[in-house]
């Protein structure tokens, strides 16, 4: 693996770390002060005990998360100005304005502008301890950019092209211009199975769990936390 390859990889590790660290960070900690924190962050009991029951998360994981979450957004939601900030931290080499505008949109569920708690906590349960089918949904509706149930080329290039940006010095210019359409134009091929022009979510899942690459990184947080 080439150093520039390396180093792409190391920031996108450091991203996964920063989230995982909200997560597991304070479980290493046992002082007092530590306790008293912990007994007045309380996300509202009843509202905790129903994201336990929907999340892959603990009552005590969710307690530290909360935490996490609170200490960078205070307000208790980020817009997506606040998620790009954070984002562009981990990929200082490239522009990741654009993708981590469609990753906010994917964390935004009920799109109303602002990402809760709730939405967060599903998202990330999602990505770090869901199946292989629920990480291909979730992935399925982040390139799924205008939410009508199909994946166009252009949402794929869309998206493709914000990886590129986002990688920067990683892949310019090192690939040629084209370089994220002919990619879409290889993989948008293999999808769209019956060559209408959209990609279903059978599809896209079908073609996905084909995909020896596209199965590994689907199992990149399994064994994590």
């Amino acid at each position: 693996m080439s150093g520039c390859r390396k180093r792409c990889k190391r920031e996108i590790m450091k991203f996964a770390q920063y989230l995982l660290r909200l997560i597991t960070g304070s479980l290493h900690t046992d002082t007092v002060e530590d306790e008293m924190e912990m007994a007045t962050v309380r996300h509202r009991p009843e509202a905790l005990e129903l994201l336990e029951a929907q999340s892959k998360f603990t009552k005590k994981e969710l307690q530290i998360l909360y935490r996490g979450f609170k200490n960078e957004c205070p307000s208790g939601v980020f817009n997506e100005k606040t998620f790009k900030e954070i984002y562009s931290q981990f990929f200082p080499q490239g522009d990741s304005t654009t993708y981590a505008h469609f990753l906010f949109n994917a964390f935004d569920t009920d799109h109303n502008g602002s990402v809760s708690f709730e939405d967060f906590v599903m998202g990330l349960s999602i990505l770090l301890r869901g199946t292989v089918q629920e990480k291909l949904n979730w992935a399925f509706n982040l390139y799924d950019i205008n939410k009508d149930g199909y994946i166009t080329k252009e949402e794929m290039l869309d998206i493709m092209k914000a990886i590129y940006d986002m990688m920067g010095k990683c892949t310019y210019p090192v690939l040629k211009e084209d370089a994220p359409r002919q990619h879409v134009e290889t993989f948008f091929q293999k999808m769209d199975k019956n060559k209408d022009g959209v990609v279903t979510i059978d599809e896209f899942i079908e073609s996905c769990q084909k995909d020896e690459n596209i199965m590994r990184s689907m199992q990149l947080f399994e064994n994590v936390i």
